[in-house]
């Protein structure tokens, strides 16, 4: 069975506020923005009978919603759940096992209102074998292949600080960015650093935010004639490789990235150099390199200076990350969605820094520390005929 062409996006909203909102839990955030990509669909709660989230349980977000679902997707590997939540939902819609799922997220990563504690489980894989040797948090685990990558394939620093520059160029002209300010790679590179050779401005920001999606079949969208056009799903992967950063097949490279990315272009039938728009999670700066790489648009190493040459930039040929991404947009912990809301916006002709001409986005999620990955190619309707 394919979902190509079969499941659309027919609502995308973020919550009103994004940053710090000290005032709201996590579960509020879930709620909140739900109800929002509800009403930007023009649908009601009572149209939903499938919820799908991660870091709430999905039973507490329907009861909260008031919701009694025929269908429930409770998967949690990270911030790429979001991308296996629409992958499958889009399954489950295109089998009849239910009509319209509304999938939630909501994190008050930076306030903790409502927040369950995260550490590594002692049992765990990472808290037997990582832990102990002082790799905790993400700053000091997802760099470990960095250096390597650096010595392998020469990329400098003032390269990986170019990164957030030209995402900074995005940011600058979108309003709901937290930071918006243009910086330079001398201002990347003076910023502290934070684990050799990351900087501060290398880093993800935290925040507190929520966005939610709602699909239904392509052809009920249509018969709907709902607000906006859908956005569809041609196509979806998803794959995962190690718990533990040490423990990749090549800590220079994503075998999940790329497992991913290949199902999901087969199934899309789309070759990269029809994608018009990319958005690539970016916990930290090397993370679009890698993206890039594993996803086939550009050869292994080739990366830093497709960057550099502003190919990624705003006026480049692969505009990547529009809306500033995880280090100038925002960063709740799990950034997913996130990336989802701003491939559809673009596909609608809605963004903030509007690319002309998008017919197809793609979207490659990250889980943990290079831990798992979700990669969908979503399009406008005129895509699924070509």
């Amino acid at each position: 069975m394919t979902i190509k062409g079969k499941v659309a996006i027919v609502g995308a909203a973020e919550t009103a506020r994004l940053g710090k909102i000290p005032d709201q839990s996590a579960m509020q955030l879930h709620a909140e923005a739900g109800l929002r990509a509800l009403r930007d669909a023009g649908l009601t709660i009572h149209d939903v009978d499938g919820i799908a989230c991660a870091g709430e349980s999905p039973v507490e977000v329907a009861e909260y919603l008031g919701i009694t679902p025929a269908y429930l997707d409770g998967t949690h590997v990270g911030g790429a759940s979001f991308m296996l939540h629409v992958r499958h939902a889009a399954a489950a819609i295109a089998a009849g096992l239910c009509t319209t799922v509304l999938i939630t997220h909501g994190e008050s990563g930076r306030s903790r209102v409502g927040m369950q504690p995260w550490a590594p489980a002692p049992q765990s894989m990472r808290g037997q074998f990582e832990v102990p040797y002082g790799v905790m948090g993400p700053p000091t685990t997802f760099p470990i292949g960095l250096l390597r990558y650096m010595k392998t394939y020469g990329m400098t620093p003032e390269q990986l600080a170019m990164v957030p520059v030209v995402q900074r160029q995005w940011a600058a002209m979108n309003p709901r960015a937290k930071l918006q300010d243009p910086i330079t790679v001398d201002d990347v590179l003076s910023s502290r650093m934070v684990a050799y050779p990351i900087h501060l401005l290398e880093c993800c920001l935290v925040t507190d935010g929520g966005a939610a999606v709602v699909l239904t079949s392509l052809e009920r969208a249509i018969s709907l004639d709902l607000a906006h056009d859908p956005v569809v799903i041609l196509g979806a992967g998803e794959s995962s490789e190690s718990a533990m950063v040490s423990m990749m097949e090549d800590v220079t490279s994503s075998k999940a990235f790329r497992a991913a990315g290949d199902r999901a272009f087969a199934e899309a039938g789309v070759d990269r150099n029809e994608v018009d728009h990319l958005m690539i999670y970016d916990a930290f700066a090397h993370v679009p390199i890698y993206g890039l790489e594993d996803l086939g648009f550009v050869g292994r190493g080739e990366a830093p200076a497709f960057i550099e040459d502003g190919n990624t930039a705003p006026g480049g040929q692969l505009p990547m990350n529009t809306n500033g991404g995880g280090l100038s947009y925002t960063h709740t912990g799990m950034y997913g969605m996130f990336a989802i809301q701003e491939s559809v916006r673009q596909l609608r002709g809605q963004a903030s820094a509007q690319v002309p001409g998008v017919n197809v986005s793609a979207v490659l999620g990250n889980g943990g520390m290079f831990m798992s990955a979700g990669v969908l190619i979503l399009g406008t309707p005129a895509a699924v005929s070509n």
